[in-house]
């Protein structure tokens, strides 16, 4: 079973969503103080989209907020963010973010860092065995979503 942590679960529960649509199972929440206020999974072959990424789901799906919400926010995510993902983090300030796990995908880490970021990394059993499980079965369209 996944952490305790009920932000990294609703990412989870996300993930989940996306993988019975067909899609992808990553999963992204936003946090700011405590609440949830975006949920988004990736959508990419539910929408056709090259760029509905999870975390970019997510911010879709906060909608446009003010620059010091995001400043006082926390992403959370089932995988290690892509560039892409990681430069829309840095663009709106969000300082934190907390990644369920690295192992099967490392993301751009270095550059959220180098950019003040803080990221927690938790190496969660479950989103690992989520991700290992998907990588398996469907290769294609793992490489197709990681530009390989």
């Amino acid at each position: 079973m996944s952490a305790a942590d009920p932000h990294l679960q609703a990412a989870l529960d996300q993930a989940r969503k996306s993988l019975s649509e067909g899609g992808i199972p990553i999963g992204s929440v936003l946090v700011h103080e405590g609440k949830i206020i975006g949920r988004g999974h990736n959508c990419r072959v539910q929408t056709g989209s090259a760029i509905d990424h999870g975390e970019m789901n997510c911010l879709r799906n906060a909608g446009r907020l003010p620059a010091q919400v995001y400043q006082r926010c926390t992403i959370y995510s089932t995988l290690s963010p892509c560039p892409m993902c990681s430069g829309a983090i840095v663009l709106y300030k969000i300082p934190r973010v907390v990644v369920g796990e690295n192992r099967t995908f490392l993301g751009a880490e270095d550059y959220l860092r180098a950019n003040g970021v803080q990221v927690e990394v938790r190496q969660d059993a479950e989103c690992i065995q989520l991700m290992t499980d998907f990588i398996r079965d469907r290769p294609e369209l793992w490489n197709e979503d990681i530009g390989v």
